[in-house]
Order: C-alpha cells, then sequence, then structure tokens
C-alpha cells in the first residue's frame, strides 16, 4: 500500500514539474511602451500603442532561449511588422501611420526581455 502512494505522489510530483510556469518575469505596459523581462515566457500577452503623427514604434529583443514571435498590427489591417521565431538580439523601427497598433507577443519556453517604445522622430 505505501509503495503505491509512492508511486502515486512521485508521478503526481513529475507532472507537476513538466507544466511549468507560464510567465517569470516584469512587465509594464501603457499607451505608449511596452517593457518586458523574463526568465520564462510560456505564453501570449499584447499591449497596444498609440502612435501619433510624427512618432515611430521603436523595438528592442532579446531572445536568449526558446522561441519568440511578434506582431504589429492596426486593427485587422495587414501587420506592419510580423516575425514567427526570433533568435537573438534584435533592434529595428517600425514607422506606421498615426493610429493605435496592438503589439503581441508570443513566447515558448523563452528567456529574453522585449521593449516597445513610442518615440518622437526625428
Amino acid at each position: 500500500m505505501n509503495r503505491i502512494i509512492c508511486c502515486v505522489l512521485l508521478l503526481a510530483l513529475a507532472l507537476t514539474a513538466c507544466g511549468g510556469a507560464d510567465f517569470d518575469g516584469s512587465r509594464l505596459g501603457n499607451e505608449s511602451e511596452l517593457t518586458m523581462e523574463f526568465k520564462t515566457l510560456n505564453r501570449e500577452d499584447e499591449q497596444n500603442l498609440t502612435i501619433g503623427e510624427g512618432e515611430h514604434l521603436h523595438a528592442e529583443i532579446s531572445v536568449e532561449k526558446g522561441s519568440l514571435s511578434v506582431v504589429i498590427q492596426k486593427d485587422d489591417e495587414a501587420p506592419v511588422y510580423e516575425d514567427g521565431d526570433l533568435k537573438g538580439d534584435l533592434v529595428f523601427d517600425v514607422t506606421p501611420e498615426a493610429g493605435t497598433y496592438t503589439v503581441h507577443v508570443d513566447g515558448r519556453k523563452a528567456r529574453g526581455s522585449v521593449s516597445f517604445t513610442v518615440e518622437p522622430s526625428e
């Protein structure tokens, strides 16, 4: 009987360890920025950013482990940026027309950071 209980407990412990956390890190988001640093990102996240006339979106992405995809899109229009399997470090600027854009981030066992900031164009 004790062996059965021990086996059940070990199996339960092993199954819980496999699931892992969805997110372990920090997140700051408002209408002009999305900043995330994460030890674990295993979920989707999104933030609406308002880009005004004469502004652009500056992005800095670092993927140390796992994979990360990013889509930047206004309403149901075609994405202004889309990459389905980011690896390593990446810095880019997007200069779309004024409006509200959704930044969608999807991590799969990812570790790293993302920063999207609305800035004035020079």
